[in-house]
């Protein structure tokens, strides 16, 4: 099924978390605008809160009063959100105290020990479920810099030794093997922090205070998308998406969806909060098959999914690796598409990292469950719209951790 029409995603959710954290670090009123209205990083604003940050709603607009955070009295639950959790660690980590993190059914089965090991060496204890998983206890206080490579690229656990490094004497250095998200960078310099970057590696000396600043929040490129494989994906489709962030971290989808030979542009470049913001237009065709694999899959891990999806509708052999980092995301990632496919009688290969899909497919009707997924549910979706066919969700509500009105929205566009 084409469609034809104009959207405009919600606020993008990296930036929405850091906005909160970043104005209750900061010192003096953060004005925030267009933050995504989603479940977690509603979990990341009660969580600012439970630290001591002042945070309430005037109008449209959040307003944080900051700088002066201290030992929460009550346990911080996390819900979902794996941002929330290891961000968060990276700030008690520099706070005198002890605070205890918890999340849902999902985030206490997802690894924190890739945090935990670098933030133990600056100084903070922890005493955590099995060594590495939610609930855990952090014992923050003074910390030291220090100089951690990464061994797969993360733009969690980056943020989160970044974030410990403002409160630690000395300097801290994170190096990652690829470039991850920069949001943590860009919105630390929009504060007034002072960043030394070379390639793949940051810099920054402590201590270090942030002062408050306005933040208008763009679009998020994960939301857009959905909209974006259903027009590329169906002959005839134009599909204006408004107000996308354009950050290169963040735009690996697009670059892909070109190569698979879609028409894809940016317009009306613009810059808010340290950020380039544009507006995304696509149109449909016969897509190609590719290859998603190496240094770019970073920058378009969450979009996977929807990935996967446009390699069905495209001509030839996809094949998609490198990717083992979806096996510990909400659910393992992987494991949750080749199921629902086969659900549809659609028969595609299950490899240790990643998928390989003989397209173009002819799925049939039929139910999916999305392991309460957020980004599973919302491609199985786009599938039916774009393949026209009926699939039974077994978790609608689940879409909201991310893209509250995402259903109605695509709606529009038919």
């Amino acid at each position: 099924m084409k469609i034809n029409g104009e959207t405009t995603p919600p606020g993008d959710k990296s930036i929405s978390h850091r906005a909160f954290m970043f104005g209750a670090l900061a010192r003096g009123t953060t004005a925030i605008e267009g933050a995504l209205e989603s479940r977690d990083v509603q979990s990341t604003r009660e969580a600012m809160r439970s630290l001591g940050a002042a945070i309430g709603k005037k109008g449209d607009t959040w307003v944080v009063e900051g700088g002066s955070l201290r030992e929460p009295v009550s346990v911080i639950d996390a819900g979902n959100s794996g941002t929330t959790a290891r961000l968060i660690s990276g700030i008690c980590a520099g706070i005198d105290g002890v605070t205890t993190l918890t999340g849902d059914s999902s985030l206490v089965c997802r690894p924190m020990g890739r945090v935990i090991e670098p933030l133990e060496k600056m100084g903070a204890r922890f005493l955590a479920r099995q060594g590495r998983y939610l609930p855990l206890a952090i014992h923050g206080g003074t910390l030291k810099g220090i100089s951690y490579g990464l061994k797969v690229a993360s733009a969690q656990v980056k943020s989160a030794l970044l974030l410990a490094g403002l409160s630690a004497r000395g300097t801290t250095t994170v190096q990652e093997p690829t470039r991850s998200r920069d949001h943590t960078e860009r919105m630390l310099a929009h504060f007034g922090v002072k960043l030394a970057i070379k390639e793949n590696t940051i810099s920054l000396t402590g201590p270090a205070s942030l002062e408050a600043r306005e933040v208008r929040v763009p679009g998020d490129p994960s939301s857009a998308a959905f909209p974006a494989v259903w027009a590329a994906a169906t002959p005839g489709s134009q599909v204006l998406i408004r107000n996308v962030c354009m950050n290169p971290t963040r735009t690996g989808f697009m670059n892909v969806l070109k190569r698979m030979g879609a028409p894809v542009s940016v317009e009306n470049i613009r810059e808010q909060a340290g950020e380039p913001v544009g507006d995304l237009l696509v149109e449909g065709g016969a897509l190609q098959a590719t290859t998603i694999e190496g240094e770019e899959i970073p920058s378009l891990i969450d979009e996977i999914p929807i990935l996967v999806v446009a390699a069905c509708l495209a001509q030839g052999r996809t094949i998609i690796r490198d990717a083992a980092e979806l096996r510990v995301k909400e659910t393992d990632r992987i494991a949750a598409m080749v199921r629902g496919l086969s659900h549809l009688g659609v028969r595609v290969e299950e490899l240790p990292d990643g998928l390989i899909i003989d397209g173009p497919i002819r799925p049939r009707s039929g139910a999916v469950e999305t392991f309460s997924d957020h980004r599973i549910a919302m491609s199985f979706h786009i599938l039916a719209l774009a393949c026209d066919i009926e699939v039974c969700l077994d978790d609608t509500a689940c879409v909201d951790i991310s893209y509250p009105g995402f259903f109605t929205a695509m709606e529009r566009l038919r």
